[in-house]
Order: structure tokens, then sequence, then C-alpha cells
């Protein structure tokens, strides 16, 4: 999949002329699915001179019945879907693949319709349907370990190819998701603006209703946006991919680590702790001989001392061209309970789909 990913649509990819037409004409649109509520009654009584409660209609179809085709927003008139189609786009998502892993885990790859494809991945766990989404075509941040290492940065996802990548999702398999996690390709935090729209988006309770407390950020560590989500008093849990306790061998992994070093890292945690009163779950990918010995666990224990916070230990995988392997099964079990020894609350985290490399590699 990575080498589709890259790529704009390759030559073996078949699509009718007329298909063509239709993307271009989609994508010199507007976009409905990009609008939240309020922007969205906005948008309507400016454009087309529509009352609010049309787009209290529109967000039931989408986001409720979730239809394809403004035609099928029966209780408008006839008059206001031709309207809403010479104006907007709904930007429905083609699958162009679908891997379902032997634990059940479906990843997709999705058409975004502008050439480019991006990854989403359904997992099922007791507490519910969880859909891991992209926030980026691409990537910048260029961390050793992960997946989108490589993947060359196009552009970011709008508001609504964030959300619609859910509802793919929750039309392709005919059910409700229950938690959103951003951690598929991309930086989450270098697309503030639109994750934070998403968010907005699927928060809304007659529409996808999603809560926040259901919802998670992951960030390598984009500081000022750290301390952004900390005077917003988002209820979304917040996820730092931390993988090091000191900086020269954080860099060595995520050069991020070079221009926001650990201690401005730990000092926009303290104060998003502090201003939220949220507990951080730091992400811990274990690589072997590289950050899973006792004196890293060591280093981890007095980093984090003190905090409000719960360390994700994430068995690494193998990526392609990649120097780093998954630690020993023994190493990731003592790196744990020697944590929870010295007081730091730590978890191992369950892999799934990593038959169809859709197990977490983090951003």
């Amino acid at each position: 999949m990575k080498n589709i990913l890259k790529k704009i649509y390759s030559c073996d990819i078949t699509i009718c002329r007329g298909h063509i037409n239709v993307l271009k004409k989609e994508l010199f649109m507007k976009n409905i699915k990009d609008y939240n509520i309020n922007e969205l009654k906005e948008e309507l009584a400016k454009t087309l001179n529509e009352k609010p409660y049309r787009a209290e209609q529109i967000f039931r179809w989408l986001y409720v019945e979730k239809v394809t085709s403004f035609d099928d927003m029966t209780d408008l008139s006839k008059d206001l879907r031709e309207k809403l189609k010479q104006e907007y786009s709904l930007h429905n998502f083609n699958i162009l693949e679908k891997q379902v892993s032997k634990d059940g885990t479906i990843k997709y790859l999705f058409d975004v319709l502008d050439g480019n494809a991006i990854e989403t991945v359904l997992m099922e766990y007791k507490h519910g349907r969880t859909v891991c989404v992209s926030s980026q075509v691409g990537c910048k941040m260029g961390c050793k370990f992960c997946a989108s290492t490589g993947i060359e940065f196009i552009r970011n996802l709008t508001a609504g190819e964030i959300v619609e990548q859910i509802l793919g999702v929750e039309r392709d398999q005919n059910i409700k998701i229950s938690n959103i996690v951003f951690m598929g390709i991309g930086e989450p935090l270098d697309n503030f603006d639109n994750v934070m729209n998403a968010i907005k988006i699927v928060n809304y309770p007659k529409g996808l209703g999603i809560g926040a407390r259901h919802i998670s950020i992951s960030t390598c560590g984009i500081v000022p946006k750290i301390y952004e989500m900390a005077d917003m008093d988002m209820q979304s849990t917040l996820s730092i991919s931390l993988h090091q306790a000191t900086n020269e061998k954080r860099s060595s992994m995520m050069p991020i680590n070079n221009r926001y070093n650990i201690d401005e890292l730990m000092k926009a945690c303290r104060y998003y702790i502090e201003k939220t009163n949220k507990r951080i779950s730091f992400e811990y990918a274990l690589a072997k001989d590289n950050n899973d010995n006792k004196e890293d666990a060591d280093e981890l224990v007095k980093l984090l001392k003190g905090m409000l916070c719960h360390v994700n230990l994430i068995p690494i995988n193998k990526i392609e061209n990649g120097k780093f392997v998954k630690s020993t099964n023994e190493n990731i079990i003592k790196f744990r309970d020697y944590l929870n020894s010295k007081g730091i609350t730590a978890t191992i985290r369950r892999e799934l789909g990593s038959d169809i490399d859709a197990a977490c590699r983090t951003t």
C-alpha cells in the first residue's frame, strides 16, 4: 500500500472518462462536510439565503442517515437540492483497497478524489469500535520508526476529509463508530485548525455525536499547539509520542526534538495538565537494544515522576528500510513492571492488525 500512497492515481487504476470529469468538478466545489453546524448555518444564509434549520436538516442527512447524494435529502425541496448540487460537493471517498486482518481489524485505502490516497483503520475493542484517522496526505515529521516516513508530504486534509474517513467506514460496515484516534498518516497538530474543526463536527449531538472524551489526539511534540489545546480546555485525550527520555536519543529517532526539545515539551505538558486537569498519555515504542533497557526506564521515571500521566508501551513494528526492531516480550513486560513499581502507570498496547500492516506505528 505504501507505494500507492506515494503517488497519484497509477495507470493500472481504470477510471472512466465521465467519472474523471465528475471528480474534477467536485474538486472545484465547496465540500459541505468542511463546515461545523454554526459555520453551515452562516454559509447557507449567506450563499443560498436559507434559514438556520436547514443546516440542522442537512447535518442529520449527512451524519445520521449518511446519505451520499443531495437527492436523498427528501425533506428538502427539489429546488433547494438543486441549489446545493450547484454550490457544494459531498466529497464521498472511494475505497481503493480494503484489507481484513485475522483479528478483525480492517485497513482502508481511501481515494481522496484529487489523485491521492490515505489510510484509515477500523479496530474492534470491548469498549466499542475505534477508527484511526489520517490528518494529512503524507507527513513532514520524519520519525525514524514510523510507517509514514518516506511518504512525501503533499497537503493537509480538510475537516470534511477527516470526517469522511469515519463516514466511509460506517457506510461500508453499516456500524456506529464510538471512538476516534488521530494516529494515522500525518501529524495532527501540524494541521491544527482542520483537526479541531473536524472534532467540532463529530462532536455535534445531532450528528455523529462522538464525545470529546472518546477522541485521542497524538502528536510528536508540536509545543505551541499543545499550549493552544490547553487554553481551549478540550476534553479529548492528548497523547505524546515520546519514545525516548533524553534529548540525544530522542533526536536520533525524532527530528522534531531538534526544534522542540524534551525540556520544552515537558513544560508544555505540565501546563496542559495544570490547565485541563487531564491525564496525558505518553506513547513509548520499545525498540530492541535502543530504548528498552533499565537505564532507559530509569530516565523515563525521572522525566515523568509526579506528573498526571500514563505510559502506553508499544511493541514497535519493523518498517520497510527501518533500523528498529521490536523488543522482546520479556523486556517489554519487565519495562512495564519496572515503571509501575516506581509509581508510573504503564500498560502494553494490544496489537491489532499486524498481519495487514495496520498495527500502530505511531506518529
